[in-house]
């Protein structure tokens, strides 16, 4: 990988990263509910899966969707039906007061697994991975090449979603007055639900 070509891949990670999308509208929504100690497993399980994904995309996993398009298509509607559900799920939570808003059953932030596991069925995720390795890193490049694009593209990352769990936990106590977090949690699960978009629009 060029010189050039590496500070375009470092500017496309940094565009997608910083930007939107699912992730970061569930850490910051996280952020708001739970504050930032609390969403730090969230946030880190999101950067082990998504450079996971990254790491299987660099290996060839996409192909799997060029050779047997019926997986994309399987975990297209899961992304969906999960989607649907988690955003249903947010909107429609009682709200309790922050202090006590910890880790009761029905709402509580994510565990460091379930974040990981999210990345599969992401639709920006995927996009930013195949993305990432379809415009920059050369096809069949080294190992070395593919965990050097990975580790380039997590660096600029995690800073992104810190960033997101920040402004979320910055809101908290502007959002604890009446219903503002009610209006909060029930915007963020529209934008949630928008996000699923590109999943359409690639068909």
């Amino acid at each position: 990988m060029t010189h050039e070509t590496l500070l375009a891949f470092a500017l496309f990670a940094l565009a997608t990263s910083i930007t939107p999308g699912p992730n970061n509208i569930l850490l910051m929504t996280s952020g708001v509910n739970f504050g930032f100690r609390a969403s730090l497993p969230h946030m880190l399980g999101v950067a082990f899966g998504f450079a996971l994904l990254l790491m299987g995309t660099g290996f060839g996993l996409s192909e799997l969707f060029t050779r047997y398009p019926g997986i994309y298509v399987v975990m297209k509607w899961l992304g969906v039906i999960y989607f649907i559900y988690y955003a249903w799920k947010l909107a429609s939570t009682p709200i309790k007061p922050l202090s006590a808003n910890a880790t009761t059953s029905a709402h509580r932030a994510w565990r460091f697994r379930d974040a990981v596991a999210f990345q599969w069925i992401n639709p920006k995720g995927w996009i930013m991975a195949i993305g990432a390795f379809s415009s920059y890193v050369p096809a069949m490049s080294k190992a070395g090449v593919i965990v050097g694009a990975v580790l380039v593209f997590s660096l600029i990352a995690v800073p992104c979603f810190i960033l997101w769990v920040s402004f979320g936990t910055h809101l908290r106590h502007y959002l604890e007055q009446g219903q503002r977090r009610r209006y909060f949690n029930v915007g963020m699960a529209a934008l949630l639900l928008a996000s699923l978009l590109p999943l359409f629009v690639i068909d």
